[in-house]
């Protein structure tokens, strides 16, 4: 049959490993579809990609990385002059109280 008296002429090839082969065949029998042709133009133009917009997190484990580099800080200190003071305690509350709150504005953002 000439190409030009098909429905769908253009066609596209496309290069997969074996290991993508056999995730795609396993997607496949999930669904109960055979048709690899069938498969392949439906999920590209009905399905989605999901694009997830990390830098909440980042920002979040950049903040955590920070408020370790002052614990660590108030800790040298407290080493080094053999002294727990109460600015110390009351610092390290604070930062406990931050991770707290920068904890509880990242769930709220990232809600299932």
């Amino acid at each position: 049959m000439a190409t030009q008296n098909r429905k769908r002429n253009v066609q596209i090839i496309i290069r997969v490993t074996e290991e993508e082969k056999a995730f795609i065949q396993k997607k496949m029998t999930l669904l109960g579809t055979h048709n690899l042709s069938a498969y392949i133009r439906k999920i590209a133009i009905d399905g989605y990609i999901i694009n997830v917009d990390h830098t909440d997190v980042k920002n979040h484990a950049a903040q955590l990385q920070r408020i370790g580099n002052n614990v660590n800080q108030i800790i040298k200190r407290m080493n080094q002059t053999g002294s727990l003071y109460r600015a110390d305690v009351a610092e390290v509350k604070k930062i406990l109280h931050n991770i707290w709150l920068s904890e509880r504005r990242l769930l709220l953002k990232i809600r299932f």
